[in-house]
Parts: structure tokens; C-alpha cells; sequence
């Protein structure tokens, strides 16, 4: 029976990095990868060019994952965003910084990055194991047994680094849940997140392509019941809000304020109605749209469909007019104050009934997994089960788009591999 120091399940960036940095330490490492080759994630990420991480500190990282963030401080104490980007670029792989903090490989290629990672790896002289899954893991004498599809080995130290359910032609299909709970520790329920959302609001299919720039979106609990499609829904509990950019879709909502919304949903009961609440100009306050409305009325003389040309597409412009219950070739200077404040309300309360989400096959990542509450925040080591560590999406972590969920996993594993 093979016998190792370190066994690495799973090749995406938490296992790469803490093959990379167990091997450097002079263990005996093997990491073990399903696929034909490793990264799958990575060379998907940010559409295939790779957004890494994202340009602040350590804490604005912990501060994107919210509370749970705080479980990031030694990972990220060990391997920082600007530690992340310098191994990158001493690999000779050069990056850039997007206007909106996104950090990417400035050729726009993800497979620089994951060569990057392969190179300094491959220096380490870890031992890399391609299309050998593991087939069974459990404790075994002073270290682990793992038996994989082409034979049996034992390791004192296993890396857990599977990945979610997210992408599963990537090859990440849970496979790291079942074994982790089979060593006694507790799962909280996978689900998709930073996913497109579903609704059946008709209206919406009939705007696909369009997007808006800067939206204020808010979430409130799930309702029942049809979908109103329209304005003047009923308030639900507020569950949270986000704020960037909308892509009405031809089976709904997508663009980055969706995505990071799109836990909300996923976790609501199945056919339940989350409410999507829209402000299309939240950097004009209610009071002051009615006031630039009202004189744009007395000022033109156009129709009311015209009358938002100034801040939105003219076919969302129609749904909108249509939305607030007035006919679009009324002239605009017609309209009652509250005829009026009915148009307001459809462009700064647009009510969308989502029916759900898109699935684990289009989720960039997975909400929930391993509970933290079971895992050594300081080595990544389980509490449970002593000699296991556990790392990348596999936790239950996940942060907003922009390079966080990444760099989280590239942090996690980089500290499993220090303390291996």
C-alpha cells in the first residue's frame, strides 16, 4: 500500500495551493484530481479570464462574506490578496485591476493563472494523480486509508478540497459532503448561489438583452400566489438588498446584483415566491423623480411612454408605462398627480415574483457545506476528526461576486497546506 505524508483530494484552487505549499514543507504529498486535468474551475472563472481576487485588504475580503467572514482571518493572514497576486506575477504572470476592483491576469486568460499555479506546484515536487477519483476515505492506523479507482493508499494527513455542487461538468458533483459526513461532520444543505434567477412574469422574457446599470434590488420572504408582475405587491420581510447591474434575460433576472441575490432564493422553501423589489434610479429619490416628471410633462408635450427616455430603454420604458396601468400614447401633461405617482412607482418599486434559480449547473458557487463551527479557523484542520483538513468551496463560505470566492479558496488551502 502506497504511503504518503499528505494526500490532496480534489485539484481546484484550495488543493492546488495546499499541494503547492504541504510539498514545499517537505512532506510527502499526492494530490489527487478526478479529472483529466486540474483547475477546471479556474479556467472558468470570470467568463474564462479569471477574475482572482479583488483589489483591497484582508479585511475588506472578511467584510464581503459578512459575519461568517471572520472565519478568513488566518487564511487570509497567511496568503492575503496582494500575497495571492505576487505569487501570480512571479510566475510571470501579469495582472490588472478592473475599475470595479476585480482583479484579472492582464492577457485576460485563465489559463495563465492555472499555469501559474501548475508551475510553482510542479517546483514543489508534490505528485500529481490525474482521473483517479477517490472511491472511499476513513481513518486508518495513525492516519488515513483512501482506496481511489486504481488502487489503495494511506496518508496521515488528508486535504479536503472537492468543491461545492456548482459547475457540476467540472467534475464538482459533492462528492467531498458525503465523505466529510461520513467522519461525523454536519453538513448545512448545498445550495446554489451567484446563480441566474427564474420568474414567470411574462413581461420580463419581452426585455431580454437590455441592462441596467445601476440597480438598487431588495428581497423580501417568500410569498405565494401568482405573479403580479407589476407594482403595488404586498411587503414581505426584507431580506436583504445589493446594488449593481440587472440583465432582464429571456428566463429572467441575471447581472451582478442578481447573482449575489440569488442566495436569498436558493434558500427559500421549493415553491415559495421570493419578491424582487427594483429601484431603476437609485440616485434619484421619489419626491425628485415626480417633480422631474411633472415638469418634463408641462415642457414637451410628449406621450407618457417618452417620458422616461431620459434614465431608461424605450422597450423597458413601455413595460413600465404598461406596469403603472396607463395607456402609452396619452400625452404626459394629461396625467392626474396620481396617474403620476403610479409611473414613480413602477420605475422605483418594480415588483418581480422569482419562481427560483437556475440550478447548481449555472451557479457560479455553492452556499453551504461543511459547518465552520467544526473546522480550526487557524489551520483549517477539523475539530472532529484530527488529521483532516478541509478547504476551498467545500466550507460553508460564500461571498459576492468579484473575485472573493476564489481568493477564499486559494486562501483556505494555501493554510491547510502551512499547518499539514
Amino acid at each position: 500500500m502506497d504511503e504518503w505524508g499528505v494526500a490532496v483530494v480534489g485539484g481546484g484552487p484550495a488543493g492546488l495551493l495546499a499541494a503547492y505549499r504541504a510539498a514545499a514543507r517537505n512532506r510527502a504529498t499526492l494530490l489527487l484530481e478526478k479529472n483529466h486535468r486540474p483547475g477546471a474551475k479556474i479556467l472558468i472563472s470570470g467568463g474564462g479570464h479569471c477574475n482572482l481576487t479583488h483589489a483591497t485588504d484582508a479585511q475588506g475580503i472578511v467584510d464581503a462574506f459578512g459575519p461568517p467572514g471572520r472565519f478568513l482571518h488566518s487564511a487570509l493572514a497567511a496568503l492575503g490578496p496582494q500575497q495571492l497576486v505576487d505569487l501570480i506575477e512571479a510566475e510571470g504572470v501579469a495582472t490588472q485591476v478592473e475599475p470595479d476592483g476585480k482583479v484579472f491576469p492582464a492577457s485576460g486568460k485563465a489559463s495563465h493563472v492555472l499555469a501559474a499555479v501548475l508551475r510553482r506546484l510542479k517546483r514543489s515536487a508534490a505528485t500529481l494523480a490525474f482521473e483517479e477519483p477517490l472511491v472511499d476515505l476513513r481513518p486508518h492506523a495513525s492516519g488515513f486509508r483512501l482506496v481511489t479507482a486504481k488502487r489503495t493508499l494511506s496518508a496521515k494527513k488528508v486535504v479536503l478540497s472537492t468543491g461545492g455542487c456548482s459547475y457540476p461538468g467540472c467534475g464538482t458533483t459533492g462528492d467531498g459532503y458525503r465523505w466529510a459526513a461520513t467522519l461525523g461532520h454536519t453538513i448545512v444543505t448545498p445550495r446554489p448561489a451567484l446563480v441566474p434567477i427564474v420568474t414567470d412574469a411574462t413581461w420580463v422574457a419581452d426585455l431580454q438583452g437590455i441592462t441596467i446599470p445601476d440597480v438598487l434590488l431588495r428581497v423580501a420572504g417568500a410569498g405565494s400566489g401568482p405573479s403580479p408582475g407589476g407594482t403595488g405587491a404586498k411587503r414581505d420581510k426584507l431580506q436583504g438588498q445589493w446594488r449593481g447591474a440587472l440583465l432582464f434575460t429571456h428566463f429572467g433576472l441575471s447581472g451582478p446584483v442578481v447573482l449575489n441575490a440569488s442566495r436569498v432564493v436558493s434558500a427559500c422553501p421549493r415553491g415559495s415566491r421570493p419578491l424582487f423589489e427594483c429601484d431603476l434610479v437609485p440616485g434619484v429619490k421619489e419626491e425628485q423623480l415626480d417633480e422631474m416628471l411633472a415638469a418634463a410633462s408641462t415642457r414637451s408635450g410628449c406621450r407618457v411612454a417618452a417620458l422616461l427616455k431620459r434614465w431608461l430603454p424605450r422597450r423597458l420604458s413601455d413595460v413600465l408605462v404598461v406596469q403603472a396601468q396607463l395607456a402609452s400614447d396619452r400625452r404626459a401633461a394629461e396625467l392626474s398627480r396620481q396617474e403620476r405617482l403610479r409611473l414613480v412607482q413602477a420605475v422605483k418599486r418594480l415588483s418581480i415574483r422569482t419562481t427560483g434559480t437556475l440550478g447548481f449547473e449555472k451557479a457560479e458557487v455553492t452556499a453551504g457545506g461543511v459547518s465552520l463551527n467544526e473546522i480550526d479557523s487557524r489551520t483549517m484542520e477539523s475539530k472532529r476528526v484530527p488529521g483532516l483538513f478541509v478547504a476551498g468551496e467545500l466550507l460553508d463560505l460564500d461571498g459576492p461576486i468579484g473575485g472573493y470566492n476564489l481568493q477564499a479558496a486559494f486562501s483556505t488551502g494555501y493554510l491547510a497546506g502551512e499547518s499539514v
